[in-house]
């Protein structure tokens, strides 16, 4: 692939498919890239793009039929973001993998060589990492290479970046293979902060209508959360999953069988259910952040959200290695430059 220089000193450009609520979008936004535009199928989660960020290119489309003329039009870009459908892969699922009509990565795979994206970031659930898909995931590590890529997946855990899940998500990225060379995955023993907990995210949300029990619920709420479940539109609604992770919700004080409409009252009594923006706090989206259409439909955008902290570090890691082997191609021209010149003996 042509080598093409940074439009911007601390800026990359980026195209987004299956972007969801924008967790991950706005993950990579935090960690400096630019969005050339956004592709999401789902009409509730355009306008939950288009309503948080008004400025962004939101093209409501099923990626499998993008048109040739939607990709000539984009400008090049750097990196190419996906965050797939996840129940083909998912352990609540039947786990039929490509033989699920919903499985998406061909599609991903298919657009690569009209885009030539410099990077690929994919995630995906952590079922995606078990045995028998061991050949689906080898063959598009493949797949990739035949593009002139080098791939590597790993299971990252939220709760390593300060989101107050478990959360484990399978994820993906490839560079060209001299910019893989400067690719480090994200330092977690590193990072600055600490773990962090439900019941400091939510205490001041709990707390917010004056309810008395705020103290004694945060207390007890020093957890890491269960991994919160969307579901898709065929199966699952506004709970917070099966009847085992309904369990560990309520070992921290959340009655997981429901959605509230606003954050407990004085008088309420223990568990409580939690607002869709407790939720979307505990995924590791800004208070700011607003969700369109119904309960069930905005529980499902937060529920199947990519955590913006974990897009964020991913990121910001593939910025460092395009960052890295731009530099190193800039002083190559320099160095050649400097032997040609006229001052040279």
């Amino acid at each position: 692939m042509a080598y093409q220089p940074n439009q911007a000193a601390d800026s990359y450009s980026c195209l987004e498919l299956c972007a969801g609520a924008g967790g991950q979008a706005l993950g990579l936004e935090q960690a400096g890239f630019r969005h050339e535009a956004l592709v999401e199928l789902d009409a509730d989660a355009c306008r939950t793009l288009r309503t948080n960020r008004p400025g962004w290119n939101v093209a409501e489309a099923d990626i499998r039929s993008l048109d040739t003329d939607f990709i000539a039009g984009l400008q090049p870009v750097a990196l190419l973001a996906a965050g797939v459908p996840c129940p083909p892969f998912s352990l609540a699922g039947h786990q039929l993998g490509a033989e699920d009509g919903r499985d998406l990565f061909p599609s991903v795979l298919s657009l690569i060589p009209a885009i030539r994206p410099r990077a690929v970031l994919i995630e995906n659930v952590k079922g995606l990492l078990q045995k028998k898909f061991s050949d689906y995931r080898l063959g598009i590590v493949q797949a990739l290479s035949e593009l002139g890529y080098t791939a590597e997946w790993r299971l990252l855990y939220a709760r390593d970046f300060g989101v107050p899940q478990l959360r484990p998500r399978a994820v993906l990225v490839a560079l060209e293979p001299h910019e893989f060379g400067h690719f480090q995955w994200p330092d977690v023993s590193s990072r600055a902060f600490g773990p962090s907990h439900v019941g400091s995210v939510l205490h001041e949300s709990m707390a917010s209508q004056g309810w008395e029990l705020a103290d004694l619920w945060a207390q007890q709420a020093q957890k890491i959360a269960p991994t919160l479940c969307g579901g898709s539109k065929k199966h699952g609604g506004p709970d917070l999953g099966p009847a085992r992770a309904r369990k560990a919700w309520a070992d921290i004080g959340v009655n997981g069988s429901g959605v509230a409409d606003a954050p407990p009252a004085p008088g309420d009594v223990l568990p409580v259910k939690l607002t869709i923006g407790q939720m979307a706090l505990l995924q590791g989206f800004p208070p700011t952040w607003k969700f369109s259409g119904g309960k069930t439909s905005s529980y499902r955008q937060v529920g199947n959200a990519f955590p913006p902290p974990v897009a964020q570090a991913v990121g910001h890691e593939v910025a460092n290695a395009l960052k890295h082997a731009d530099r190193a191609v800039e002083s190559g021209v320099r160095f050649h430059s400097s032997v040609n010149g006229a001052s040279l003996p």
